[in-house]
């Protein structure tokens, strides 16, 4: 019996919005009005805050970076880097063992003079690196060439792709592309070019740069060869930094004579060994997947590292890992802050629709007294009609509700289309809209209901 009446009444208000479809037209435009500014708004900021947090990854808000421990001697400390304790097996481990790391590059720096022909410029980064490195940083593409390859970092290729501050330096327009450029007396060949990429948030110049291969750059371009790199002693590697070749005075008299002191066997080499050192990098450069992983990345590389290294617990760490959080925290806070403000600004719309439901609702209740009276006359209960009118206002919501989904979608189409403004298709915003909007037909038409449902039948029957 319940349900009947329910019945009856949904259709005795939607007769009633029928009558004068201009009206409820009208009434509902501010809530489609509304709505589609909300959907606009919320796509547009949503869209705005991607896209700067794609700025912020390209600029390494999202990137780790691994640097080798501190050395300390009678007190003193030497700073971070001043031992060995990164190697490329670490950045194998971390890629391969860290779930919440989108890629890993390995770094050995240099800095040093790149000439082509008279020109010479010292670029901000000479980095020997990986392909991977590109993946790191989000340069997504290159803007001439193509960048070397894992089969010339095993082979220590003499190749290098440059940034377009250092082609301006030293081409001055002109293509190098198969060219050949001098990196401490090394000749490298120009593979690639990177696309621009501007200063980064610190000021520097991203642009300014030189990749290559990371074992060129260490055996050939910083002077350590791969005999001096896995073969010399820890006290000797101070002194063996800087020379690629040296002459043992003591063991060698004269070039092309004997050893001074016997070569020994096989059997006494294996009883003493002499010490061999790892290869190692200068840093090792690493991408979380996205902001919010950054501290389970700095969690899974701390565990990976230290069970690598073999370090106890309650020793501290042989190395240093360092991150952007606190840039990106600012910029992340900054786009949703914009973004609620644009959201702030829509709702206002969806406010004004409804002040005008409202309105509207309280003639329509003035110009149907008599029609209340004489329901009221015939058996329909006060609650009957503050249904009645309830269920218009929320039909008219609703009905305003999707029309202005299907025009903010529309409308943000256009936007990205003519204006190439980033947007994103919300969910939220669109479930939102249509609570919002049942929930202005509700609140804004129970007064009007209420006050329909109180009128004495027969004081609504004399009312003309």
């Amino acid at each position: 019996m319940i349900p009947f009446r329910i019945l009856r009444t949904i259709r005795t208000a939607l007769k009633a919005l029928r009558r004068n479809p201009m009206r409820a037209a009208l009434t509902a435009l501010g809530i489609i009005i509304g709505v589609a500014a909300v959907i606009i708004m919320m796509e547009i900021g949503k869209g705005s805050s991607a896209a700067i947090q794609r700025t912020i990854a390209s600029m390494g808000a999202n990137n780790l970076l691994i640097q080798p421990g501190t050395a300390a001697s009678g007190g003193v400390s030497f700073g971070s880097g001043s031992v060995m304790t990164l190697t490329p097996d670490d950045a194998e481990a971390v890629r391969r063992e860290c779930p919440a790391v989108r890629a890993v590059a390995p770094m050995v720096r240099a800095r040093t003079q790149v000439i082509y022909g008279n020109r010479n410029w010292v670029p901000f980064f000479i980095f020997g690196t990986t392909p991977d490195y590109l993946e790191v940083r989000e340069w997504t593409s290159l803007a001439a060439g193509e960048m070397f390859t894992d089969s010339d970092i095993r082979n220590a290729s003499k190749v290098c792709v440059l940034g377009q501050t250092l082609v301006r330096e030293l081409f001055a327009g002109a293509s190098p592309m198969g060219k050949e450029v001098r990196v401490q007396n090394v000749s490298f060949r120009v593979i690639g070019v990177l696309t621009m990429k501007g200063a980064n948030m610190m000021g520097m110049d991203q642009d300014d740069i030189l990749l290559a291969p990371w074992t060129t750059v260490k055996y050939r371009v910083t002077g350590t060869s791969a005999q001096t790199a896995n073969q010399s002693t820890s006290s000797a590697s101070g002194q063996s930094s800087g020379v690629s070749q040296s002459v043992n005075s003591l063991s060698k008299l004269y070039p092309g004579q004997p050893s001074l002191y016997p070569v020994p066997s096989a059997s006494q080499q294996a009883n003493t060994p002499l010490p061999v050192r790892f290869t190692n990098v200068d840093q090792i450069l690493t991408a979380a997947r996205s902001g919010a992983e950054i501290p389970l990345a700095l969690r899974q590389i701390t565990q990976v590292l230290r069970e690598r290294h073999r370090l106890r617990p309650g020793e501290p760490d042989d190395f240093n890992i360092r991150d952007m959080t606190e840039m990106s925290t600012t910029m992340s806070s900054a786009s949703k802050l914009m973004a609620n403000l644009l959201l702030s600004v829509a709702l206002i719309s969806l406010v004004v629709g409804g002040v005008g439901i409202m309105n509207i609702m309280l003639v329509s209740v003035t110009e149907r007294t008599r029609e209340i009276g004489l329901r009221m006359a015939v058996g329909a209960r006060g609650r009957d009609i503050l249904r009645q009118f309830l269920i218009e206002a929320v039909v008219m919501c609703l009905a305003g509700g999707a029309i202005g989904i299907v025009l903010g979608q529309g409308v943000s189409k256009l936007i990205t289309f003519l204006l190439r403004w980033p947007t994103e298709t919300s969910i939220a915003a669109i479930v939102s809209s249509v609570v919002v909007s049942a929930g202005v037909g509700i609140i804004f038409g129970f007064y009007p209901a209420w006050k329909a449902a109180r009128l004495d039948p027969i004081e609504a029957l004399r009312y003309e």
